[in-house]
């Protein structure tokens, strides 16, 4: 059965227009049958469809379930992006399979881009989610200046992912499944010395994803299945 996301459901019993497009004009669903639903924020409904015209998709919940969470704590990924925009959408679309909580950009000073237009990686990680049946869409932050970053309180580990020599732990190593867990992923430069410095100042703990040498998408995908991995 097909899963639609409805963020509003509960004030609405409403499909969003272009769930309702989906639903009536690709599936061809019709007045009395039944679709699954996620609002995002952690329920799954199962609905029948009331009234089906051109323009609405009205619904009558029937069940509301509630879904435990697939992890321990909350995982956190920051990364500055790639120039090529297809690569951010491909690890948005691939680490919200995995599962992961919230995904942030930073504007550091290597930095390929430096301007981010969510709308189009919010389609991709709501489509995703619906794709590996999650009841639960992860939090997308636009672009942030590192040092800002860095500095804003988080409760967990912090790392910091860097391709400097130095004294590194493996971060499957590292991960405690009790705690949130925070991964910083450099652009293809690399943070700068003086940002691992600073990183490390504000209680970022430096560490090695391994001993290949990785894209910042691979790395970063790497980093949210060793963070998952940890915490189930």
């Amino acid at each position: 059965m097909h899963l639609f996301y409805a963020p509003d459901i509960e004030l609405t019993n409403e499909l969003p227009a272009e769930e309702a497009a989906h639903a009536l004009r690709v599936l061809r669903l019709k007045t009395g049958d039944e679709l699954m639903l996620t609002d995002g924020k952690g329920c799954f409904y199962c609905a029948e469809i009331a009234v089906a015209d051109q323009k609405h998709c009205l619904l009558n919940i029937q069940e509301t379930s509630p879904q435990p969470a697939l992890w321990n704590g909350h995982l956190h990924l920051a990364l500055a992006p790639t120039k090529n925009m297809d690569r951010m959408e491909w690890l948005a679309e691939k680490a919200t399979e995995i599962g992961f909580d919230e995904l942030t950009f930073l504007n550091c000073r290597y930095s390929e881009r430096r301007v981010i237009k969510l709308e189009r990686i919010e389609k991709i990680v709501v489509s995703a989610v619906k794709q590996s049946l999650k009841a639960r869409i992860p939090k997308l932050n636009d672009l942030t200046d590192f040092s800002k970053f860095i500095r804003q309180p988080f409760t967990g580990q912090k790392f910091i992912a860097h391709c400097y020599p130095g004294d590194k732990s493996l971060l499957k190593d590292c991960l405690h499944a009790e705690e949130d867990a925070l991964v910083l992923i450099g652009p293809e430069g690399d943070f700068s010395e003086e940002e691992v410095a600073l990183a490390i100042e504000n209680g970022f703990q430096p560490i090695s994803l391994g001993a290949s040498r990785l894209r910042t998408e691979t790395a970063a995908l790497v980093a949210v299945h060793l963070m998952n991995l940890a915490h189930q």
